[in-house]
């Protein structure tokens, strides 16, 4: 990918993110990147394409962040703990990335329902199959998968911060080292907890 390709994606998974798709128009984009929207068109495709490739990028800097962990032959707590740890600490890195998905799940891009199911899936499937082997009878996998993955984006949005604050923070100001840690501590206690048999 050339350097012009690769800064417009950058740009446009900048507007994607704080306007999402649906508001988010060539016009915007192309402004935004000093750019007419020919041009724009020319080097990354129409708007859906664009898209495509936005999303795209987001799920490779995912799975690439997870990778190592996800090499690990490893089946243990422990690996659970490096899985969460590398999803929190990628999503700390890339706000952009988080914003994105926060706005799919809003609704937003209704007409590119396939993506999840083509980038997204593939990778969950594979941490279900590690986390799987760890849950006792009573708890569903999927739904431990999703409740640190709801936990993540909720503390990252800054909802959990506000909330556990007495300060009168901004939204989208982001979280502290020591903020990251003290809920990177609570996702290893529930993980640990939720693949502890009862009894």
């Amino acid at each position: 990918m050339d350097a012009e390709t690769d800064r417009l994606i950058g740009v446009a998974t900048r507007m994607f993110a704080e306007l999402g798709y649906d508001w988010t128009s060539m016009r915007l984009i192309a402004d935004a990147a000093g750019v007419d929207v020919e041009r724009l068109t020319e080097t990354v495709g129409d708007k859906p394409e664009l898209y495509r490739q936005v999303i795209v990028r987001a799920h490779e800097a995912e799975r690439d962040a997870m990778q190592a962990v996800r090499d690990s032959a490893r089946a243990d707590v422990d690996r659970a703990l490096d899985l969460a740890d590398a999803y929190l600490d990628f999503y700390v890195a890339h706000p952009d990335y988080l914003a994105l998905w926060l706005q799919r799940w809003t609704g937003d891009a209704a007409d590119t329902p396939d993506l999840q199911d083509l980038y997204t899936r593939p990778l969950f499937s594979e941490i279900q199959r590690c986390v799987q082997q760890l849950t006792p009878p009573d708890v569903d996998s999927t739904y431990l998968i999703w409740t640190v993955v709801w936990c993540v984006y909720g503390f990252l949005s800054g909802s959990a911060q506000r909330l556990a604050s007495d300060e009168d923070r901004p939204r989208h100001e982001p979280p502290t080292s020591e903020e990251v840690e003290s809920f990177r501590a609570y996702l290893h206690a529930l993980i640990r907890h939720m693949t502890t048999p009862i009894g």
